[in-house]
């Protein structure tokens, strides 16, 4: 049965989308079975991949309960996809009864036997779709900037957090922040690091012990559609995705 990770965050160009395709490109690598949801409606995920987003269905006609999870699969080189596009921007309004909380986890029930790892990208908010992530996931890890805007990020991510597990999903675990775009020379980064750490450790939330470089090859293989890991392939992301990868593994959320 497939482990179901969810990457969220409360605004966007943190790296959300970057981590979960390197992630699934390390992993389906490694020989792992991986399937990813973009759950975002800019749709990075699914163009970054190579997903047909036109005249297809998509996640939004699943949690339409349209169609079956089975059906949106599409394969892709670097792992198989179930895509989004700008019409899931409407399930905020479509869906206000009861249950709305569950409709990903209850689609994906089909399909998770299927997988060795379900990864879920969520938009750049903590509306209903993040909640339903969060809901339908076993751990979620925290992207972010070393910056001082995505420190004043950690909490407000943990509040929702912390609304899912009493509501949804009591056993939703913390994998832990990963910061992106790390530069090791420049102090302010090693400052913001550090009060991650801090802010975390109130909140009980882990730092990962792995920063993720800044890293040219990250941005070209997803413009081009490629697999970072065949074509950044001595670049030092790749790297630090395998050195996230192991972490993750040793931790025991992979």
């Amino acid at each position: 049965m497939a482990r179901i990770i969810s990457v969220i965050t409360q605004k966007g160009g943190v790296g959300k989308t970057t981590t979960v395709n390197a992630l699934a490109a390390t992993l389906n690598k490694s020989g792992r079975r991986v399937l990813v949801i973009d759950l975002d409606p800019q749709g990075n995920l699914s163009f970054s991949l190579g997903a047909e987003i036109e005249d297809v269905n998509t996640i939004y006609n699943v949690m339409r309960q349209e169609v079956s999870a089975l059906e949106c699969i599409q394969r892709c080189n670097t792992a198989d996809i179930i895509p989004s596009n700008i019409l899931l921007s409407s399930i905020e309004l479509e869906f206000t009864g009861r249950n709305r909380e569950f409709l990903l986890k209850n689609a994906l029930n089909e399909v998770k036997n299927l997988y060795d790892y379900i990864l879920i990208d969520s938009p750049p908010s903590l509306g209903i779709l993040t909640v339903n992530a969060l809901s339908a996931s076993k751990y979620v890890i925290l992207p972010m900037l070393p910056d001082i805007f995505s420190l004043q990020g950690i909490a407000r991510v943990y509040e929702t957090i912390d609304h899912v597990r009493k509501s949804c999903n009591p056993k939703l675990g913390i994998g832990g922040v990963l910061v992106n775009r790390y530069n090791k020379r420049s102090r302010l980064h090693k400052e913001v690091y550090g009060t991650a750490q801090l802010i975390a450790g109130k909140l009980g939330i882990p730092v990962f012990k792995t920063v993720i470089r800044n890293c040219v090859s990250l941005s070209e293989s997803q413009s081009l559609q490629c697999d970072v890991t065949k074509y950044g392939i001595r670049a030092t992301c790749v790297k630090d995705f395998q050195n996230l990868t192991a972490e993750l593994i040793e931790r025991g959320i992979f």
